[in-house]
């Protein structure tokens, strides 16, 4: 608490009061949590192993138990829960410096991305374009799409989101990367337009050479593993109905993931850049209870203040959000930032939608790209 009391001192905020000297507001809020950036080893690798054996703990329990019982059922409901803990952290993977964490990322790919079919590279080196101040929002944002205009675009995402993302993920990687890693051309259209876990059908990531190796890498070891799995079950180790469980977990997967990505932001965009105070406007912390971390693990939660300060490790974001929370004034973007529930979240973003009544004449139209391009 130390750095924390000499920042509180520095900016001239007042612990009993609310009392704010200065115009820096951002040099301010920079103070309040410096000492609050550096990730904790052992949390990392206690949460992410700990999800792993309760995750595939129970996915094993349900795929060996009686068909349909409740056993089942719970087994697989808490596969699900754990499961996507431990995915979520691929969000986290791309806001690490690789030095404060050696090894994480192979081994999150050993326990998640591999079995799951969404190796750590669909993520990094394509979520930073949803945090960039000249992307975000714009046609090159791959995680952003204006839900506030279009109740039909809306709809049509949740659907494919929750259902179809397992089958898009089984062609991808099981169907189409082994004819990639023989023909170099069509691997390079895998690159660009196969190869970025986005919500944007408009974005088009850019694929350096080393990240074309990484990519080939983790394709083959996950064709690797896959191909044992399947001739487990070929020879009967493996009940075949592994499969229909393993798509059933990824659709509970993908049910929470959609809910926790609508709730996330308002949606509300003119395809124009955003300097990082307006990021933290259109996005929504959600603290919610206890429940709320089954829906926004790994401080997913603290949506908004992620895109204020996206250093802070997942661990620290709720002492973070109560500082800033409890020290800044009433009329501060942080406050107006918070919305009390995730059913307050997606009503609003409904509503607005349903505003908008005609169906989108196509994404560019409402969703530009930047000036000058």
């Amino acid at each position: 608490m130390e750095p924390f009391r000499k920042a509180v001192a520095l900016t001239g905020i007042e612990l009993d009061g609310v009392v704010v000297e200065g115009d820096e507001l951002d040099g301010l809020t920079r103070r309040l949590v410096a000492d609050l950036h550096q990730p904790r080893r052992a949390v990392f690798w206690t949460d992410l192993v700990a999800s792993a054996a309760l995750g595939w703990g129970a996915f094993g329990i349900a795929v060996f138990t009686r068909p349909l019982s409740g056993l089942m059922v719970t087994a697989s409901v808490v596969a699900g829960l754990a499961i996507y803990r431990g995915l979520c952290f691929t969000h986290e993977l791309a806001h690490l410096q690789r030095r404060s964490m050696p090894g994480f990322e192979t081994v999150w790919n050993l326990l998640f991305g591999v079995p799951l079919l969404l190796p750590s590279f669909t993520y990094l080196g394509v979520h930073q374009s949803h945090h960039s101040l000249s992307t975000y929002g714009t046609n090159e944002d791959p995680e952003y799409l204006p839900f506030a205009s279009s109740r039909g675009l809306l709809l049509m995402f949740s659907l494919q989101s929750s259902l179809f993302i397992p089958a898009f993920l089984v062609l991808r990687f099981l169907l189409l990367a082994p004819a990639g890693l023989v023909w170099p051309r069509f691997h390079r259209w895998l690159e660009t337009r196969a190869s970025s876990f986005s919500m944007n059908p408009a974005y088009r990531r850019t694929v350096s050479a080393s990240m074309g190796q990484k990519i080939r890498r983790w394709e083959a070891a996950t064709l690797m593993l896959w191909s044992a799995l399947l001739a487990a079950m070929a020879f009967h180790v493996l009940p075949w109905r592994t499969l229909f469980i393993w798509y059933a977990v990824l659709v509970f997967v993908g049910v929470l993931n959609t809910l926790r990505v609508l709730g996330a932001h308002e949606y509300e965009t003119d395809g124009t850049p955003r300097d990082r105070e307006a990021q933290l406007r259109d996005s929504i912390d959600t603290p919610g209870g206890p429940w709320t971390e089954l829906w926004a693990p790994v401080g997913l939660r603290y949506h908004a203040l992620h895109h204020y300060f996206p250093g802070i490790p997942y661990h620290n974001l709720g002492r973070a959000y109560r500082r800033l929370v409890s020290m800044l004034p009433d009329n501060s973007p942080y406050r107006e930032s918070t919305n009390p529930s995730l059913v307050r979240s997606l009503t609003e973003l409904y509503l607005k939608a349903s505003e908008h009544q005609s169906t989108p004449r196509g994404f560019k139209e409402g969703h530009q790209s930047r000036p000058g391009q």
